[in-house]
């Protein structure tokens, strides 16, 4: 259970790029980051616009001069101080997460970055060998992985309380963009142009979310070759899709699909991953994020709540409140950024750790997903070998 105690020795020194007034997701990282006390906001570039950049980080309670007109500047004199900034979250659209995070990592920070990390394999490889040869660490806000039953899904799994493992079925498809709503809204509209979003929209949107928290839960499977198919029901929105049917086969024989959509009408939030095992199935649905179903062949429906004595100690680790209250996605931030914290430390003291958190390989996997559906699409819904 967590208390609120310190989970670090000292704050973690912090800046924002992005995230400023109007961000859909800045507030979800303050709010998480600064939650535990494992960091502390010191610094940003909040906004292309700098008068009003420095007037919302003035807001945030971040001192006139250390409210900068851009990224390059603020890593330049933050250098430049004793109290200088140690880590950053980049909180941009798509386009710019690359450019940022290899300017953040050549000025020795630790960066906490959002998906997808770059839009390419090659570009996502020279991130990784970066952060290496700097020994820093790079994270990648899959947050809803942080969902404390999501680590109790991965102990049955791992304990073969399911068996050998079959089928992985996922999805993300909620309803919201069925039509162009990116005419009126500033935050979807860079979403659908491919300067800014890069070779996909929902894919790398949407699918990679289902797609790490499969990874968390069957780190031993890997994708041998797969087959996607997508269409782009809003014509204006072509080349990019937003809506996306990818199969794939992993080379233990198991098989999986990911449903990739933002035009599933009447849906609200439509992630659910389901993990389907020679013995038992397992269940997650996101708007319902304190319960995991457990279906054993022969046997009643069982539904794991969170916060309950009989789940895995691993997965009441990380609880804020006890079980029968609900728990739901700033926290589920709060325990990933928790995390970044503890492996930055650990990083800086080179000290190895053993829990896991979406890293930069994370990263890698989600641009390396994307870029083989793309491929498959664009060959005509194809299947092909996974590189």
């Amino acid at each position: 259970m967590i208390y609120g105690e310190k989970r670090v020795a000292k704050p973690i020194r912090w800046a924002m790029v992005g995230g400023g007034h109007g961000s859909q997701i800045g507030y979800i990282h303050r709010s998480a980051a600064l939650r535990d006390f494992c960091f502390e906001l010191v610094a940003g570039a909040f906004d292309l616009d700098f008068s009003r950049g420095k007037a919302f980080g003035q807001q945030l309670h971040v001192a006139a001069d250390r409210c900068y007109p851009d990224y390059q500047t603020m890593f330049n004199q933050e250098a430049q101080r004793t109290d200088g900034i140690e880590a950053v979250s980049i909180a941009t659209p798509n386009g710019t997460h690359y450019d940022i995070c290899k300017a953040a990592l050549l000025a020795n920070l630790h960066v906490i970055c959002e998906k997808p990390l770059c839009f390419t394999v090659k570009q996502a490889e020279e991130l990784a060998e970066l952060a290496a040869k700097q020994q820093k660490i790079v994270g990648i806000t899959y947050g809803y992985a942080g969902h404390q039953v999501i680590e109790e899904g991965r102990r049955l799994i791992a304990d073969g309380v399911l068996g050998d493992i079959r089928i992985v079925k996922m999805e993300f498809a909620h309803g919201f963009h069925n039509v162009a709503v990116e005419k009126d809204t500033e935050s979807t509209k860079w979403r659908v142009d491919p300067k800014m979003a890069g070779p996909s929209y929902v894919l790398g949107d949407l699918g990679t979310h289902p797609l790490f928290i499969a990874e968390v839960l069957l780190p031993h499977l890997r994708i041998k070759r797969l087959l996607c198919s997508r269409q782009s029901f809003v014509q204006s929105r072509a080349p990019l899709e937003d809506n996306a049917l990818t199969l794939m086969e992993y080379d233990t024989g198991a098989v999986g699909s990911v449903w990739s959509s933002c035009v599933n009408a009447g849906s609200m939030h439509g992630q659910r991953i389901r993990i389907i095992g020679e013995k038992a199935s397992l269940e997650w649905w996101d708007e319902q994020p304190n319960q995991l179903r457990l279906e054993i062949q022969g046997e009643p429906v069982r539904i794991l709540e969170r916060g309950m004595g009989y789940l895995h100690d691993s997965a009441l680790k990380e609880d804020r409140i006890g079980g029968g209250h609900p728990e739901g996605l700033f926290e589920a931030w709060s325990n990933l950024y928790a995390r970044f914290a503890e492996a930055i430390v650990c990083k800086n003291e080179r000290r190895r750790f053993d829990f896991w958190y979406p890293d930069i390989s994370a990263g890698v996997e989600g641009v390396r997903w994307v870029e083989n559906c793309v491929k498959s699409a664009d060959l005509g819904a194809v299947w092909v070998e996974y590189q």
